[in-house]
C-alpha cells in the first residue's frame, strides 16, 4: 500500500520538475504547506490531470489542487474513510473506482514514500523505511480522481494512488507498492484512453532506493526533514 508521502522541495520546485503541465490557479493556496517532510491521507496536494487550459477545446496537462482519499460524487458524508489506495487489479471492474479509471486518471508527483516491515509478522513490531528514486529525482504515482460535494455544497477534488505487486526491493517490506510511470508514460495515462492497463506494473528495483528511519514518522505532526534521516537496527523495534 502506500499510506505516507514527502515532498522534500518548494511547491515551484516541484512544479518546474513536470514542465508539460501547466499551473492551475487553485494550487497557490498550497505553496506555504511544502515541503512536506510527512503526507498523510486527507490532506491537500499538487496533482496533474488532464483538463481544458488555454483556448476552448484545448486539452493539456494542468497542476491542481486534490485532497487525499477517494469520494465518488455520489458518496455521502460519514462511514468508513474514504480509500486512499486502490489496487490495480481490480480498479477498471470495481464500481466505486472504473468510472474515474476510464476518465479521470492523474498524476501524483513526490520525492518519495514510506511503508512499514511487519518484523515479527504480528501487526505490532514494525520498521519504517523511506523509499525514493536512486537519483534522488522526484517521480509520479499513477492515481485517479473524483470531485465530491459536502454538505456546504463546495466541491472537492480528491485522489486515491494506485498500487500494485511489489518489486524485488520493496517485497523485501511489504507485499504491495505504488504504481509508479515512467516519464515516458504520463502522456498515455493522462490521455482518454480508457483502459491503460499495462501501465500499471512494478518499477524496476535497480532505479529505487530505499532505507530504515525512526518511529517519528508514525505522526503526521512530525513533520520536518529529519524523518527522512537514516536509523540503525533497532534491537527491540517500537510497538505500534
Amino acid at each position: 500500500m502506500c499510506g505516507r508521502i514527502f515532498v522534500k522541495t518548494s511547491l515551484e520546485e516541484l512544479i518546474s520538475n513536470f514542465p508539460f503541465a501547466v499551473r492551475g490557479g487553485d494550487i497557490d493556496g498550497l505553496g506555504n504547506r511544502f515541503p512536506r517532510w510527512n503526507g498523510a491521507p486527507s490532506q491537500d496536494y499538487p496533482i496533474i490531470v488532464r483538463d481544458i487550459v488555454r483556448e476552448p477545446d484545448t486539452s493539456g496537462p494542468i497542476f491542481v489542487s486534490a485532497r487525499w482519499g477517494l469520494m465518488p460524487s455520489w458518496a455521502k458524508p460519514g462511514g468508513r474513510p474514504p480509500p486512499v489506495n486502490v489496487r490495480c487489479e481490480s480498479v477498471a471492474s470495481n464500481g466505486m473506482f472504473r468510472a474515474a479509471y476510464r476518465s479521470r486518471r492523474c498524476l501524483v508527483p513526490i520525492n518519495g514514500f514510506f511503508e512499514w516491515k511487519d518484523i515479527l509478522g504480528t501487526g505490532k513490531n514494525k520498521q519504517p523505511y523511506a523509499i525514493a528514486m536512486k537519483d534522488g529525482a522526484p517521480f509520479a504515482l499513477a492515481g485517479i480522481w473524483e470531485t465530491w460535494k459536502d454538505e456546504n455544497g463546495v466541491s472537492i477534488r480528491n485522489f486515491a494512488i494506485l498500487t500494485c505487486e511489489p518489486n524485488e526491493m520493496m517485497a523485501a517490506i511489504h507485499d504491495r507498492m505504488p504504481v509508479i510511470l515512467h516519464r515516458e508514460d504520463y502522456e498515455r495515462w493522462l490521455s482518454p484512453e480508457p483502459d491503460p492497463g499495462d501501465l500499471m506494473k512494478r518499477f524496476p528495483a535497480e532505479l529505487m532506493t530505499m532505507w530504515k528511519i525512526g518511529q517519528g514518522v508514525g505522526s503526521p505532526r512530525n513533520d520536518g526533514p529529519e524523518i527522512l534521516d537514516e536509523v540503525e537496527d533497532d534491537p527491540e523495534p517500537t510497538l505500534i
